[in-house]
């Protein structure tokens, strides 16, 4: 696995990496200090896994977050932060980043965060995931209206709105796989499949779509 690190303490970033490179198989192909750098080295390296804090000396992670996953959609990108700012989590799960954690987090859950991310599933914080998804509500409300994108859901198979119901209940794509008696692939694709006919940017906004904005009511 490849990973970029990017923070502007250097102390951090030097952490990092010792915690990082020791994991077989793992290799930080890089470190920036601020957002400018993060994109330019993400389009170098092509990382399978961006560590990215959130406040950065030139701007944003959450901006370099939405200009990398513009330039290459297939990375995944782990917000860090000191402390739990929720419109900060919430900017950057619709600029499409796969998690968010607090730095406080200890390093064997880190690591453990990153192999989520990187095998596709989508994680927050306890200590924000709530206020997150009302936010999140509230924008599926907005952007799409009270009973989502028109005409999307309808146009769901219904594999494809069985497997929307099971991101709804927190499943990942292997345990939807072993649910269904399918290839962890397949369910990969299905939800691309969803992604796509929903108009939606991750699985934490699927998951959200799930459970409050079905048309048809159904839960």
């Amino acid at each position: 696995m490849k990973l970029l690190v990017v923070d502007d303490h250097e102390i951090v970033r030097v952490g990092l990496r010792a915690i990082l490179s020791r994991q077989p198989g793992w290799e930080v192909v890089g470190e920036a200090a601020n957002s400018d750098e993060a994109v330019r080295l993400a389009r170098e390296t092509s990382p399978d896994v961006v560590l990215m804090d959130v406040r950065l000396p030139d701007r944003s992670g959450t901006e370099a977050c939405r200009e990398i996953l513009s330039d290459n959609p297939e990375i995944k990108v782990l917000m860090l932060t000191s402390y739990p700012d929720e419109e900060a989590v919430y900017g950057s799960v619709l600029a499409g980043a796969s998690g968010y954690v607090l730095k406080d987090i200890g390093s064997e859950n880190l690591l453990q965060a990153i192999v989520r991310v990187h095998r596709g599933e989508s994680l927050l914080d306890p200590v924000v995931t709530r206020s997150v998804l009302g936010q999140l509500r509230t924008w599926l409300g907005e952007e799409h209206g009270q009973t989502g994108p028109a005409g999307a859901a309808e146009a769901l198979t219904e594999r494809e709105d069985g497997i929307l119901r099971l991101i709804g209940e927190g499943l990942t794509n292997r345990q939807i796989a072993e649910r269904l008696y399918l290839s962890e692939k397949t369910v990969r694709n299905h939800v691309s499949h969803v992604l796509a006919k929903l108009d939606l940017r991750n699985r934490v906004q699927l998951a959200v779509y799930s459970t409050t904005k079905r048309p048809d009511g159904r839960r």
